[in-house]
């Protein structure tokens, strides 16, 4: 399909170009926040490839109108679909594309207000990354034709076989800031939460076992060859789940569900067994308001039930519901027997709508 200048050609264009410059920021080893970049551009470049697609097929309609029937505004400009929306109003991908897109849309939000100094985010998610960009040209390709294929502008990137020294490893994990242990937390989370069909797609999260090529039929040949799954052989891919049982069987071991993680009725029941003063289920709710613990509705609407502080609480996809740690018993019962929290307090605040900052009640 070759577009005429316009719109379509417009945002179609942009969305290559981000494509391409977020994989350049992303292999670029010295760049600065290349994967922050990477997400947002890659975010850019989907939700311009879907917009160009609207745009193409039904006009100017992707954008929010007001009860009116008027456009929406925002400084003067008409607002367009968010890549959430445009997904919904799409409809045509998968379910583990969505689920990749919908981990990079949550992840882009976290990492939004926050720095990412550590390399380990970048290298957990490198399978999660590469699957983002497969299925971009997939859906690239399927919708506007080959012509627009953008893998011979791609090169493989280099990797070093020693990632880092044992003594590395132990270092960055002392250097981790709280806020990358919190992403971190957050993309173990979603990934145990998603179904195990989707998480064992290509189109979710990329899985690459690098195997040396041997050859001595054609010197030309090229270094590097991605094989469709479908096109190995039986035998072959007896071979790769040989390896892959060893691997998926030592994840699952480390993936306990729900490890020492208690329902709200058994914090409630700890508290009371070490302060004797009728702590309650409201109580309980105060605090969690104004520590900012988990979203409540006292936050209002469309709040992300993924926004908790891991460090006591984590959302349950599963159960729609939340677990509580350890660490949340210990942080109120050592502030109720100090006498750095009352009742009173608590109540106080909550009346009044008002956030604690919690480090400041952390007792060491």
């Amino acid at each position: 399909m070759q577009l005429r200048k316009g719109k379509t050609k417009t945002l179609l264009e942009s969305s290559i170009d981000c494509a391409l410059l977020s994989v350049e920021i992303y292999n670029k080893p010295r760049a600065p926040f290349r994967v922050e970049s990477f997400i947002t551009h890659m975010i850019m470049s989907w939700t311009r490839l879907l917009q160009a697609y609207f745009n193409h097929t039904i006009g100017e309609t992707f954008f929010y109108k007001e009860s009116n029937g008027r456009f929406k505004l925002v400084d003067g400009e008409k607002k367009a679909w968010e890549l959430k929306t445009c997904i919904q109003k799409y409809g045509e991908l998968s379910e583990a594309v969505k689920s990749n897109l919908e981990f990079f849309i949550k992840l882009r939000n976290k990492i939004e207000h926050r720095t990412i100094a550590k390399d380990e985010i970048g290298l957990m998610i490198f399978g999660e990354c590469q699957s983002l960009l497969y299925n971009y040209e997939n859906e690239l390709i399927k919708l506007f034709g080959s012509e627009y294929a953008i893998n011979e502008s791609l090169a493989y990137s280099l990797q070093f076989s020693r990632l880092r020294t044992a003594k590395q490893v132990e270092a960055n994990k002392q250097l981790l800031s709280t806020e990358v242990r919190e992403i971190k937390d957050f993309i173990e989370k979603y990934r145990l939460n998603i179904k195990e069909s989707i998480f064992n797609t290509q189109e979710f999260s990329v899985k690459l076992i690098q195997v040396p090529k041997i050859t001595n039929t054609n010197r030309n040949d090229l270094a590097i060859e991605f094989v469709n799954w479908n096109s190995v052989s039986e035998e072959d891919k007896k071979n790769y789940e040989k390896i892959t049982t060893l691997i998926k069987d030592k994840v699952q071991k480390a993936e306990v569900i729900n490890p020492a993680k208690l329902k709200p009725g058994a914090v409630v029941k700890a508290v009371n067994e070490s302060y004797q003063n009728n702590f309650n289920h409201y109580d309980h709710k105060c605090l969690l308001y104004i520590f900012s613990i988990k979203p409540t509705k006292e936050d209002g609407e469309n709040i992300d039930p993924f926004e908790t502080n891991t460090k006591y609480c984590h959302y349950d996809e599963a159960h729609n519901d939340y677990l509580f740690k350890e660490e949340w018993n210990a942080f109120i019962i050592s502030n109720i027997t100090s006498g750095t929290l009352t009742r009173e307090i608590w109540k106080t605040n909550f009346d009044n709508k008002q956030k604690l900052d919690v480090g400041v009640f952390e007792i060491e």
